[in-house]
C-alpha cells in the first residue's frame, strides 16, 4: 500500500519525512497530542510541528485502513498494516483505541534488505535457502528482528533460484521485487482473511517457497507442516525464546491423541530453527547510526541455530527435547550453537556488557568462562 497525499494527510507525510531524516526508528502519535520519535532508543518530541485536532486526526488514521481492517479495529481494538510514505520510506503501523480515541505507533522499516552477516548471523545459514522442502523457523520475542531475518533468506532465494516464492504476511514489511524468482506477496486483511486460509490457498498457487509471517494456531501450524511434507520449503516465524522452545510451541498446540504422530512428522519435516534476541550494545562498542539502520548503535543480535541432524530428529521423534541443547552445544561441525555460546562470543568481542550477557544467559557463569577461553567457542558465533 502506498499512502497517497491528501489534504488530511499532508501534515502526516511531512512529519514522517522529518522523523526519517532524524533517524527515528518509531513514531508515536495520538490526534491532539505530541508527536514523539524514538531516536537512539529514547523518545523525544518532534520539534516544529503541531498535531492535528482529534476529529481530523481520526480521519487521517482511518484512511490507512480498508473495510476489513476497520472492522478488526472495531472488534479487537487494534489493527496492523504498512504503507509507503512520501520519499519512498516504508512504515509499519498499529492503530489502536486508547480511552475511546485512536492512537498510532509507527515503525520505520529499512530501505534495503541486509544480508545475514550484516544482521549478525553466520553466512553459513544461507544453506537453508537450498532446501527444496521442509520447515525453517525463526523464533524470538516481538521486536527481535524475525521479519528482517526472514527477508534476508527470501532475498537470497529470490536472487539464486528460479522458483515461485509466495509470502503471507501481516503486514507486508519488506517489498521484494522479482529477480531470478517470481515473488508473490499477500497481506492479511487486504488479500486474505487470515493466515490459515491464505496458506490453504497457497497450496493451489504453485509455490516452491512459502513464507508464513507467523504461525501460532493449530490449523495454520498443521497446514504449514503438511506443506513442508508435500514438497514445499516453508519459512515461518514463531514466538519462542529459543530453538527448543520453538519446537515445544509447535507441538503443544496439538491434542494429546495426535502428539505421537505429529512428533514423528515434525522430526521428518523440520530442517532448521533460528532463535534470536536484540539486546543493548555495550556503550564503548556502539556504532554511529546510519540511514539504513538508525538503531544500529544501540542493539546487537544474539542468536542460536539448531539444524535437524539425524540425532536431533531422533530426539524430537522421542520427545526427548531436553537433550537437544546438548546436541547444539557440541554441534559446531554441523554449524549449530547455543544462545550462551553466542553471548560468550559477543562478550569476548566487547560488543555486549557482562551485565547484559548475564541477564540473557541460561548459565551466566559458564558464559563468562567461555568468553575467557576462545577455544570453547564455535566459529562464526557473534
Amino acid at each position: 500500500m502506498t499512502l497517497q497525499p491528501s489534504t488530511i494527510q499532508n501534515d502526516l507525510q511531512e512529519w514522517l519525512l522529518s522523523a526519517a531524516k532524524l533517524g527515528a526508528s518509531d513514531v508515536h502519535w495520538a490526534p491532539g497530542g505530541l508527536i514523539l520519535c524514538r531516536v537512539g532508543g529514547e523518545l523525544t518530541p518532534l520539534e516544529g510541528v503541531s498535531s492535528l485536532d482529534v476529529v481530523t486526526g481520526r480521519k487521517a488514521l482511518l484512511s490507512f485502513l480498508n473495510d476489513t481492517q476497520r472492522q478488526r479495529l472495531e472488534t479487537q481494538g487494534a489493527v496492523d498494516g504498512a504503507f509507503t510514505a512520501a520519499g519512498g520510506t516504508r512504515w509499519r503501523f498499529n492503530v489502536y483505541r486508547r480511552q475511546g480515541e485512536l492512537a498510532c505507533a509507527l515503525r520505520r522499516l529499512e530501505d534495503h534488505i541486509r544480508d545475514l552477516p550484516a544482521l549478525g548471523l553466520p553466512a553459513r545459514l544461507y544453506s537453508v535457502c537450498d532446501y527444496r522442502s521442509g520447515l525453517v523457523l525463526v523464533a524470538g520475542p516481538t521486536g527481535s528482528g524475525k521479519s528482517t531475518t526472514l527477508a534476508a533468506l527470501i532475498d537470497r532465494v529470490n536472487r539464486t533460484r528460479r522458483c515461485h516464492i509466495l509470502t503471507i504476511e501481516d503486514p507486508v514489511e519488506y517489498v521484494h521485487r522479482s529477480h531470478s524468482s517470481l515473488v508473490t506477496q499477500r497481506q492479511i486483511g487486504w488479500d486474505a482473511p487470515d493466515f490459515y486460509q491464505a496458506l490453504v490457498d497457497a497450496l493451489r498457487q504453485d509455490p516452491d517457497v512459502i513464507l508464513v509471517g507467523e504461525i501460532r494456531e493449530l490449523n495454520t501450524i498443521r497446514t504449514a507442516i503438511t506443506a513442508a511434507e508435500t514438497g514445499h520449503l516453508v519459512l515461518a516465524s514463531v514466538h519462542a525464546a529459543d530453538c527448543v522452545g520453538a519446537v515445544e510451541r509447535l507441538l503443544s498446540v496439538f491434542p494429546g491423541e495426535e502428539q505421537s504422530a505429529i512428533q514423528h512428522l515434525l522430526s521428518m519435516t523440520l530442517r532448521t530453527v533460528v532463535a534470536q534476541h536484540l539486546v543493548t550494545a555495550r556503550e564503548a562498542a556502539r556504532l554511529e547510526p546510519t540511514p539504513a539502520s538508525p538503531s544500529s548503535r544501540t542493539r546487537v543480535l544474539v542468536s542460536e541455530v539448531m539444524h535437524v541432524t539425524p540425532a536431533v530428529s531422533n530426539l524430537i521423534a522421542q520427545m526427548n527435547l531436553k537433550q537437544i541443547r546438548s546436541a547444539m552445544e557440541t554441534g559446531a561441525a554441523a554449524a549449530m550453537y547455543t544462545m550462551d555460546q553466542c553471548l560468550a562470543g559477543l562478550l569476548r568481542q566487547r560488543r555486549v556488557s557482562e551485565t547484559t550477557a548475564r541477564g540473557l544467559a541460561r548459565n551466566a557463569q559458564l558464559v563468562v568462562e567461555m568468553a575467557q577461553r576462545s577455544d570453547r567457542l564455535p566459529l562464526e558465533v557473534g
